[in-house]
């Protein structure tokens, strides 16, 4: 019996210290290892089916669109770590990293009309996802058309008319400035399984409304649009989620 509960004491011990050690990793900017180990086994995550849905089945249908204000307690955890870290990214530099850097996911733009039913795919013409156009069209959905002085040798460069040139470029969002989620979402309540079920159709980041002239903030400013559904896999499996 005492041999039993030794035994049990060293594992109890020895779980709770692999319970305590991160997702290890090397820093980019230190080169430091934050571990004991460097992690090279990412599992991949099963993605669950939805139930398949038949237009008989639903008695009732409802469709919301929910806020997340990230500057609630309980929403802080899609808000931070405002940098990337080793353990830990923000939701949206998964969302950047998914559309720009992996292209799995396909953002929408809402267009001027700000348009939520994903009619306005942001993808290449030409299919070639190299295309410049295409990329800068798809990097100005994370980010804003900013102008500036064009200078050489610290004097600003003037036109032939006396007019100063101005270089617009594109100024990308950062975590820091998403302030809510916008979610689209369809209730219902299926007969075939009498319960009250919910699916998510869409996400949108939201930033403040700045006038480029006054620099007052006018509002709130959805960026684009994702389709959930596509968007299931990246979040599942995103390691640093």
């Amino acid at each position: 019996m005492k041999y039993l509960l030794n035994i049990l004491s060293i594992l109890f011990v020895s779980n709770s210290l692999l319970a305590q050690l991160p997702g290890s990793g090397i820093s980019l900017e230190s080169n430091v290892l934050d571990g004991v180990y460097i992690q090279e086994h990412i599992p991949t995550k099963r993605v669950v089916s939805y139930i398949h849905l038949r237009e008989a089945d639903v008695m009732w249908s409802k469709r919301i669109w929910r806020v997340l204000d990230l500057k609630e307690k309980k929403n802080h955890k899609l808000y931070y770590p405002l940098e990337p870290q080793n353990d830990r990214i923000s939701l949206y530099d998964v969302m950047k990293y998914g559309a720009i850097n992996e292209g799995s996911i396909t953002v929408y733009d809402p267009g001027i009309d700000l348009d939520d039913k994903f009619r306005y795919p942001v993808r290449p013409a030409n299919g070639n996802s190299n295309d410049p156009e295409f990329k800068t069209k798809l990097e100005s959905m994370f980010g804003f058309v900013d102008t500036k002085d064009s200078v050489a040798d610290d004097e600003v460069v003037l036109d032939d008319n006396g007019e100063k040139i101005v270089v617009e470029f594109i100024e990308p969002y950062t975590s820091a400035d998403i302030v809510r989620y916008v979610l689209k979402e369809d209730w219902f309540f299926d007969k075939q399984r009498s319960m009250l079920d919910v699916r998510i159709i869409g996400i949108s980041p939201a930033v403040l409304a700045v006038n480029p002239e006054t620099k007052e903030v006018v509002g709130l400013k959805q960026l684009f649009w994702l389709y959930f559904p596509e968007c299931r896999y990246v979040f599942q499996n995103f390691f640093c989620l």
